[in-house]
């Protein structure tokens, strides 16, 4: 990777890899791009960026032409709560976007990193244990998009021989960005409430067990998968990777021992506890694990301690 490109970099990926990879690559060599101006300032300041939408693909091919682009970590998309409540605009953001990014690929030699995730898979996946090819039929918008993305990216590395890379990534946990509309955000949100010494109200019951990973486990896999020789990958596409699986009581009863009165109580999302039930509750990534030596560095109690580290409000109360 020489020179990169970023789409969605003030999202929840992006605005922690994008200064991860300027700080690697130096900073006039990673480009981010959005539709909004980043939260944290430091995104638009700390190298080149552009506020424009990912679907206008004469101003992207400009960027990657004038600034000689080698590798497209294509993370714009609507999540998975905000799809459902706009699944046409999430259809029209998520594949045109895609297939935006991969037509650019295709004519200018780039590498792509496409984020999937598990809710590429559906109800008649197996949920425990869930196998790297296994059936995908999910039923939401945004699992619709992954699949979708997925088979995109392995037609244009098949027929086009542009080299696509990706992982299906279970929640994602981090302090640095707000929840952005997805199913497993409750976790960011306990963790804000439990810092601010409020309550919590949960949108998924008690015991809805799912995949996670914490924030700095998610890019570690990101850059060891771009780094890791094609000729070793049999899959190179949508990687199961996972860290941990547990319930919003396991997470609540974590965050407890570090502040004892943080309570929750449960008031269900019919929309989100449905998709959450469709999702696996714990995948398996040994084809990660034998292809390019993926391994996780947080289970749930070193998260949870670190997370809280890190997030601080005045009215905290702690142990």
């Amino acid at each position: 990777m020489n020179k990169i490109l970023i789409t969605g970099a003030t999202g929840q990926i992006g605005s922690e890899l994008t200064p991860l990879l300027r700080q690697r690559h130096g900073a006039d060599n990673v480009i981010g791009v959005d539709q909004r101006p980043p939260r944290d300032p430091a995104i638009a300041a700390g190298g080149p960026f552009h506020e424009l939408d990912i679907r206008d693909a004469t101003a992207l091919e400009r960027i990657v032409r004038e600034n000689k682009i080698d590798t497209v970590f294509h993370l714009a998309a609507l999540l998975s709560a905000t799809a459902e409540a706009d699944p046409q605009m999430a259809w029209d953001i998520n594949m045109n976007g895609l297939l935006t990014i991969l037509e650019i690929a295709r004519k200018y030699c780039c590498a792509v990193f496409f984020p999937s995730s598990i809710g590429a898979f559906g109800p008649q996946t197996p949920p425990e244990n869930t196998p790297q090819d296994t059936i995908q039929r999910p039923d939401t918008m945004y699992g619709i998009t992954k699949v979708v993305g997925e088979l995109l990216c392995d037609y244009y590395h098949k027929h086009y021989g542009v080299d696509t890379r990706g992982l299906r990534f279970p929640g994602l946990i981090s302090y640095k960005t707000p929840p952005g509309g997805g199913t497993t955000d409750y976790a960011v949100e306990m963790f804000h409430a439990a810092a601010r010494g409020h309550g919590y109200s949960c949108f998924l019951k008690p015991d809805t067990r799912l995949d996670m990973m914490y924030m700095p486990d998610a890019l570690a896999a990101i850059l060891q998968l771009m780094a890791a020789d094609l000729n070793h990958l049999s899959h190179h596409n949508a990687f199961n990777i996972t860290a941990m699986s547990f319930t919003p009581e396991q997470l609540a009863a974590a965050i407890k021992k570090h502040i004892p009165d943080f309570s929750v109580h449960y008031r269900i999302d019919p929309i989100r506890q449905a998709i959450a039930d469709s999702w696996p509750r714990h995948m398996n990534d040994s084809a990660a694990r034998e292809e390019w030596g993926w391994h996780s560095e947080f289970d749930l109690a070193a998260m949870v301690s670190d997370m809280l580290e890190h997030i601080s409000y005045p009215k905290r109360r702690q142990a």
